[in-house]
């Protein structure tokens, strides 16, 4: 049996919920980038021009936000794994890798939300 395998079962099933968050959130970000691929097909060509936004280039950063958001998140969850399992191992006390990360992850995404409401907010209000 592995010392202290609870432990270390746990900080594996949260490491493996960082990565799935992290996929999310970097599918979310490919959806958003190629959403007019969507609209090109889905919409007439007599409507595209009152569907599609003006200017496409908020809604691909806002897109790669995501996507980079995503890959920083994994890299950080990684890191954090391997820390934690270090800690367990360790017979000595070690500080909290602390919620920073964990409150400033949700900020970004919260304030990319936003401003994506706000985007597709200003594109539904001019549109004709």
């Amino acid at each position: 049996m592995i010392k202290r395998y609870s432990d270390h079962a746990a900080n594996e099933r949260t490491f493996l919920a960082w990565v799935r968050t992290a996929i999310a959130v970097m599918a979310f970000g490919f959806v958003i980038e190629r959403f007019d691929l969507f609209l090109s097909i889905a919409a007439p060509r007599a409507a595209l021009p009152q569907i599609a936004p003006h200017n496409q280039a908020f809604a691909n950063a806002a897109g790669l936000a995501f996507i980079a958001i995503g890959v920083i998140t994994i890299v950080i969850a990684a890191f954090r794994f391997v820390t934690t399992a270090k800690a367990i191992e360790s017979d000595a006390a070690s500080p909290s890798p602390g919620e920073r990360f964990d409150i400033a992850l949700s900020v970004l995404i919260g304030l990319l939300g936003v401003s994506l409401f706000l985007y597709m907010a200003h594109a539904v209000v001019l549109a004709p």
